[in-house]
């Protein structure tokens, strides 16, 4: 049983650029407010990983977001938007799950494959998103998680280090899970490598080889060209992908060949 969800869109791990997005979430705030309890756990999981300087701006966006926060507009280094197209997501939820027939549970599900700083941005931009009253209440559940410094007692946290098993990543193409005699053959690849091999072509199981993965790009690359006969709408963004689908590529390979020197 779903009993909050945050998604939060955002740009890869290795893309230069940095932007932030919502996407679909639920936070409600009446009853046992698991939505603010949701969001303030988000940003105490991920507080840590921000720099000396977010950490030093966090005070001043959690203020500007109890009068409303304007996107687009820049926080802790982050362009706030909301045109989700070409990034990357993060899903953190809170279920009720039944125990084996001896009761239900609370799971807190905390997707950990991205950067942290777009986790608590988001955090903050779900709260703002809500209704004044619904937002003072998603507020205050985040300012009360921050002097706590802890995440919810008395819910089993359940980390996600390579992204949400199942989730089709967002890419060019993509397809659905993929799956022989029930097991998803893209068990146990991280999601942005996923992604990766899904812009390039690759399908599940691949063996991802440096001059297999250069030749796809270049042939990929040369096809969305608009000098190629590609089409110049999204052209630039298309290339933008080839090109750090293939950096994700080769960076992942040359600690496993420099190994085997």
């Amino acid at each position: 049983m779903l009993l909050a969800e945050l998604n939060v869109r955002h740009t890869r791990r290795h893309m230069p650029t940095r932007r932030v997005a919502l996407d679909g979430s639920y936070v409600p705030t009446s009853g046992p407010g698991y939505g603010g309890v949701l969001l303030g756990a988000v940003v105490v999981e991920n507080l840590g990983a921000l720099d000396e300087d977010q950490l030093e701006m966090l005070p001043g966006l959690l203020h500007d977001a109890r009068g409303g926060l304007h996107v687009p507009r820049i926080a802790l280094r982050y362009r706030l938007q909301t045109d989700t197209h070409g990034l990357d997501r993060s899903r953190h939820r809170i279920l009720g799950e039944e125990n084996n027939g001896s009761g239900r549970q609370v799971v807190l599900e905390l997707d950990c494959h991205g950067r942290a700083a777009p986790q608590v941005i988001g955090a903050v931009m779900a709260a703002v998103a809500l209704p004044d009253s619904s937002r003072s209440i998603a507020l205050r559940a985040i300012d009360a998680a921050l002097r706590s410094g802890a995440l919810p007692e008395g819910v089993i946290i359940r980390r996600l280090s390579e992204g949400v098993p199942g989730l089709a990543p967002f890419a060019p193409g993509a397809r659905p899970v993929v799956t022989v005699n029930g097991e998803d053959l893209w068990g146990g690849v991280p999601s942005e490598r996923r992604w990766a091999m899904e812009v390039l072509g690759l399908r599940a199981g691949m063996d991802v080889e440096h001059v297999d993965v250069q030749a796809r790009f270049r042939r990929l690359a040369r096809l969305a060209h608009p000098d190629h006969g590609g089409s110049p709408d999204g052209a630039a963004e298309r290339l933008a992908e080839l090109a750090e689908a293939r950096a994700m590529l080769l960076d992942h390979e040359r600690p496993v060949a420099a190994a085997h020197n």
